[in-house]
């Protein structure tokens, strides 16, 4: 939720409507967004532009097997290379896994820096209250060019929103721990891509498990089914231990994909999942405690 362009400014008993200030905003998601500044449509708060880390994927994808061409002849370029196709959807897929976690990295890098602005004033004689909330949204636009853009300032914006239109300050607290809990439903859908990955990959590794023994099976009893010398026996079981090595070179692949992805993941979340603590945090000392009920609402508590 964001404010209008245009939003009512209370002095006294004056009414004035003005546009947010242009130009003088300290931290911008328009220039700063690493998808705004790829020129796509930047995904809000930590959540990521498919279409941006599909095309990163492809990219990386194309220059991993790109750099394998001088090592043609050695055995790490023969086990992406020589085993079917699987090897080639498990680079993909990690690489598109990797790409989601860096843009996601960048993003939220990004979002813990509004941490580091103060937008409701520290003067300790300020009472925030409903008819000092726009004095509070003056410093945001001053701050941040799309306050709805950032977690924090988003909980802020919904919060005071709230308490200027109805002037109920016991609801304040109540609205910040509500949009506290809706970030955190956001966070966890941000990863559903990810964790679809991480079960993807080993299941990839497993199917090329499954046509390499087939393939080890079927090679092997070919070769039982003729009669030849020992010596032409032992040269027809290549064919047989080709099969293994694709049978489990492959998921040893999905399995160290699988694992790099997942520990990635789960030290990216607990970072997350700190941020938005410390967006609480910053809530209840910034805004919440500068709160003050008003004469009519002490009496009618």
């Amino acid at each position: 939720m964001s404010l209008p362009s245009q939003y009512e400014s209370r002095s006294g008993d004056a009414v004035s409507t003005r546009a947010p200030p242009e130009g003088a905003a300290q931290l911008s998601w328009s220039r700063q967004d690493v998808e705004q500044r790829l020129g796509l449509r930047g995904a809000r708060f930590t959540r990521v532009n498919s279409r941006l880390t599909f095309l990163m994927a492809a990219a990386a994808t194309v220059a991993f097997y790109a750099a394998l061409t001088p090592l043609a002849a050695t055995r790490v370029a023969a086990m992406f290379t020589e085993r079917g196709m699987t090897p080639y959807f498990i680079s993909f897929f990690t690489f598109w896994a990797l790409a989601i976690l860096l843009v996601k990295w960048r993003k939220l890098a990004l979002q813990r820096k509004s941490l580091l602005y103060r937008v409701v004033p520290e003067d300790h004689g300020f009472v925030l209250s409903a008819t000092t909330v726009d004095l509070v949204f003056d410093r945001m636009y001053a701050t941040v060019d799309e306050p709805s853009k950032f977690i924090l300032f988003n909980r802020i914006v919904v919060a005071l929103s709230n308490l200027r239109n109805l002037g109920r300050v016991t609801d304040v607290d109540e609205i910040l721990r509500s949009q506290a809990e809706h970030d955190e439903s956001i966070m966890e859908t941000s990863y559903s891509l990810l964790v679809g990955f991480v079960w993807a990959i080993p299941v990839l590794g497993f199917i090329g498990t499954v046509l390499g023994l087939s393939q080890a099976i079927g090679g092997f009893g070919a070769v039982l089914g003729e009669s030849q010398e020992v010596s032409q026996i032992a040269g027809s079981l290549r064919t047989v231990t080709g099969g293994l090595a694709t049978a489990f070179e492959t998921t040893l692949e999905a399995l160290v994909a699988a694992l790099t992805i997942q520990i990635l993941l789960t030290f990216l979340r607990k970072s997350e999942e700190e941020f938005l603590d410390d967006c609480a945090e910053y809530c209840q000392r910034h805004v919440v405690n500068r709160l003050r009920m008003t004469p009519f609402e002490a009496e009618a508590n």
